[in-house]
């Protein structure tokens, strides 16, 4: 018995060294002053689903009071597959995986609502007509290509 199990373990050693993306922790802080970091790592340069991450990590700051950091995967450890998020130390998305690195603004914002993330005082002017109306042109031009 006790073969199997120093088996298995050197095992799952093996396969999670060889999938550095989903053996890793958030890269910075999973809290600043007490809130947690929703964490996105994108490539270099951003590709759909980084961008559609960036984003929503946006329209959430339009929103909520949450602490945002964007790192680019060029610092994250060779092998790192991108997109990936966190929200605290939790892992949400990640390419090839969890909603294969796609975050979506109602899936996050539901559950800010649950664990009582404050909102902004005022709504940012990012989903103004105005303003949401010449981005979600720009968006879609940018999904054409």
């Amino acid at each position: 018995m006790k073969t199997t199990t120093k088996t298995l373990a050197v095992a799952a050693i093996v396969l999670l060294s060889h999938l550095p993306g989903l053996a890793q922790n958030p890269p910075g802080p999973i809290e600043i002053d007490g809130r947690k970091v929703l964490t996105l790592v994108s490539n270099d340069p951003p590709g759909l689903r980084c961008n559609n991450n960036i984003q929503v990590a946006a329209e959430l700051a339009n929103a909520y009071k949450v602490p945002i950091l964007v790192y680019p995967v060029s610092f994250m450890p060779p092998g790192t597959k991108a997109p990936i998020v966190w929200f605290g130390g939790e892992n949400i998305a990640q390419s090839g995986g969890k909603l294969n690195g796609m975050i979506f603004y109602t899936e996050l914002a539901d559950r800010f609502e649950v664990e009582g993330v404050a909102k902004q005082d005022k709504t940012g002017l990012l989903l103004t007509p105005k303003v949401n109306s010449s981005f979600e042109a720009l968006k879609q031009s940018i999904k054409g290509q």
